[in-house]
């Protein structure tokens, strides 16, 4: 599928690659930002169900659902590239019941960088396909794909801070 938009986020992480890609190689880690009510989700929050390879193997399956104002939401992920400890890409399958973004290839990149790592975190996305929410996608999915994106990497960044104030 091509993919009209993208986002993306790069930053230093004071982590090996090979560290971060671990981290970030957990999908319970890496969205547990959409498992709390925020503001950038009006409050609501996603909970993720895993296969057995848990997000960590091509073709693993990753699903997400929630509900927002009494909508129900949901969207199935397969793991369709995963390079350790360099590249991680997750695309969306079938028809993503999301409000303001419709399907979706997300990944990160990661390259060495002194004594840390480069870490690029992107997404490349569509409308949703829904009719009824392709106003609100126009005019919200940027800004929930730049959070989404810069979320993902600011987190890898406290975690390193994290973890050399606790070494």
């Amino acid at each position: 599928m091509a993919y009209p938009f993208h986002e993306s986020a790069t930053v230093e992480v004071a982590m090996a690659p090979e560290q971060l890609f671990e981290r970030l190689d957990d999908h319970t880690r890496l969205t547990a930002h959409m498992e709390k009510p925020s503001m950038m989700t009006l409050g609501g929050r996603m909970t993720y169900a895993f296969d057995e390879d848990k997000g960590r193997a091509v073709g693993s399956v990753i699903r997400m659902s929630g509900r927002f104002l009494d909508i129900s939401l949901g969207v199935d992920e397969v793991v369709t590239e995963r390079d350790p400890p360099r590249r991680k890409v997750w695309e969306t399958m079938g028809r993503p019941r999301l409000l303001v973004i419709g399907p979706y290839r997300m990944g990160f990149e990661i390259e060495p960088k002194g004594d840390g790592s480069a870490l690029r975190v992107f997404i490349d996305y569509a409308p949703p396909a829904s009719p009824d929410w392709r106003l609100l996608g126009s005019l919200l999915a940027g800004t929930y794909a730049r959070w989404c994106v810069r979320r993902i990497a600011a987190d890898a960044v406290a975690l390193a801070a994290f973890k050399a104030r606790a070494a």
